[in-house]
């Protein structure tokens, strides 16, 4: 059996303890209450509308679709956790003498990688062994700026998501559009999940032009199965306006909760009328913050500002019944921590980070389904970052590259992956890779194994697998992500995945209307499954 205590790697200077710091040791720079507990930053100035190209990182030196092949690299894996050194293993043999490989530069002369395959292309170029896939496009004009990709949903036999004006429906067995419908005003929040009936509240912008200032507070309902517009309504807006400049929302049944400014409101699903506020404390010292939902929960986060001094003050977590606002149970950070990401709903488990160090001192905690306190633990010793590096910024769901299954917490990130158990927090199992991919666990298998997603890098395709405690060299089920689109891949390599039936879906988070953004110009969606 692995020993859970044994480093991977040779540990550097033992960490010293800070001076009233919860959670055992750690430390970093002093750096005041930062920016990543309080949302995204200013989004850059809009532009007009323009055709839609790749954002860096770029791929290129693709000539066409049939000539991608790529060279092979090292798929070197190392244990983790184990006494004995780890050794890499599972590796690929080199490409055939003169294939290319995508660089970052285009070649010198070649023609731009411009045109999106169509799936019936991919499937033209698929190599033996590969997986098979689809691509999907979208030609809609998208302003020049970044715009953020919206949470993916799983609805039926559909892949939907937002993206500016357009909501899209993306059928799970070949990538075909099944509906889409523009909006008056560009899409500025969704919540992470819909009904259980598939049904969805977006937020759009006020007015319909790109300009700053344009508060989110539109609510508009959707019926996810068929594309319909069921209602629309303006948001409550009591005070000042610029409180909808940023909005969080969460679906918990049929229950709709809005968090913005330092306030929050629930809504009815079926027709928008508004239930009930949540309110704040301590004279208004500490609000509600974010909200989060899934199945029939809904949990709140606050910030509780006490005092000028950022290490006085304190994050709490509250679960409420979503259809009355009764607080069930609350919990309350240590005093200088606040509630980073949410990792999962149910046991409920998420980060926390400090106050005085907000990108970089960081912790998991776990709670029992009365919302007390089961186990709080550092996955910085194995080199883990914040939800993938991502950190604790913007909406509280989800955490990138981290989810609960099955009796494990497990956490990804560049060149790693690992298990830990939920009641208990201890380290179990993992691996890393001598390339530099991103790795992310897609779900637990019996509670001992993971599904894993290995991203494309720029020079290889990515791959999913299963692998277990035994760790490096025992992969199964590997999946080989198909050449013909490892430029596209590439492009989401920190994007929304979902996992469903054997299916790996794959999207950005944010595309560029820029047409200088050259030579990748992105695809829409991506989806890879196992050969028949």
């Amino acid at each position: 059996m692995p020993d859970p205590q044994q480093p991977w790697y040779t540990p550097g200077p033992p960490q010293q303890p800070v001076p009233g710091n919860p959670y055992a040791s750690g430390g970093g720079a002093q750096q005041g209450f930062g920016t990543q507990g309080f949302g995204p930053p200013t989004p850059p100035p809009p532009s007009p509308p323009r055709r839609r190209f790749g954002r860096g990182p770029v791929v290129a030196a693709v000539v066409a679709l049939v000539l991608v092949v790529v060279a092979g690299g090292v798929y070197g894996l190392t244990d983790w956790g184990r006494g004995e050194p780890a050794k890499p293993v599972a590796k690929k043999s080199p490409g055939p003498s003169g294939s290319a490989s995508p660089s970052r530069t285009p070649a010198a002369g070649g023609p731009e990688l411009s045109h999106i395959p169509t799936t019936k292309e991919v499937a033209a170029a698929r190599k033996p062994g590969e997986a098979s896939a689809w691509i999907a496009d979208d030609k809609a004009d998208i302003p020049q700026q970044i715009n953020k990709v919206h949470d993916l949903w799983i609805v039926g036999d559909t892949a939907v998501q937002a993206l500016y004006r357009k909501v899209t429906a993306y059928r799970l067995s070949d990538g075909a559009e099944v509906w889409s419908v523009t909006l008056p005003s560009a899409v500025c929040e969704t919540p992470a999940n819909p009904t259980p009936d598939g049904k969805v509240v977006v937020f759009r912008n006020e007015r319909p032009d790109n300009e700053r200032s344009n508060p989110c507070n539109q609510m508009q309902m959707i019926d996810l199965k068929t594309g319909k517009l069921v209602w629309q309504k303006k948001l409550d807006e009591p005070g000042d306006k610029d409180d909808t400049l940023i909005v969080y929302s969460a679906i918990s049944g049929d229950v709709l909760s809005v968090a913005r400014g330092q306030r929050a409101d629930t809504y009815r699903m079926d027709d928008g009328s508004k239930l009930y506020d949540i309110p704040s404390e301590k004279k208004g010292a500490c609000f509600p913050y974010d909200v989060a939902g899934g199945a029939a929960r809904l949990l709140v986060t606050f910030k509780c500002m006490v005092s000028m001094d950022s290490g006085k003050n304190y994050g709490q977590v509250r679960e409420l019944d979503p259809r009355t606002g009764k607080v069930l149970w609350r919990y309350r950070t240590k005093t200088g921590w606040s509630f980073g990401r949410l990792i999962s709903m149910d046991p409920v488990v998420f980060t926390v980070y400090n106050n005085e160090d907000t990108a970089n001192d960081w912790r998991i905690t776990v709670l029992d389904p009365k919302g007390k306190h089961r186990v709080t633990f550092d996955a910085r010793d194995k080199g883990f970052e914040q939800c993938a590096g991502t950190g604790s910024g913007g909406n509280i769901q989800p955490c990138r590259g981290a989810s609960v299954d099955k009796g494990l917490i497990m956490l990804g990130g560049q060149d790693r992956v690992g298990a830990y158990d939920v009641k208990t927090g201890k380290f179990l199992w993992g691996i890393k890779t001598e390339t530099m991919p991103l790795l992310y666990p897609l779900r637990a298998e019996d509670g001992k194994s993971m599904r894993i997603y290995e991203a494309a890098t720029s020079r290889s395709p990515g791959r999913t697998y299963l692998m277990g405690p035994k760790g490096a060299g025992t992969e199964t089920e590997v999946v080989k992500h198909p050449a013909a689109t490892a430029a596209w891949e590439y492009e989401m390599f920190m994007g929304h995945t979902a996992y469903v039936d054997g299916r790996l879906v794959l999207t950005a988070t944010q595309m560029s209307g820029d047409e200088n953004k050259k030579p990748v110009r992105e695809a829409r969606m991506l989806s890879f499954a196992a050969s028949p």
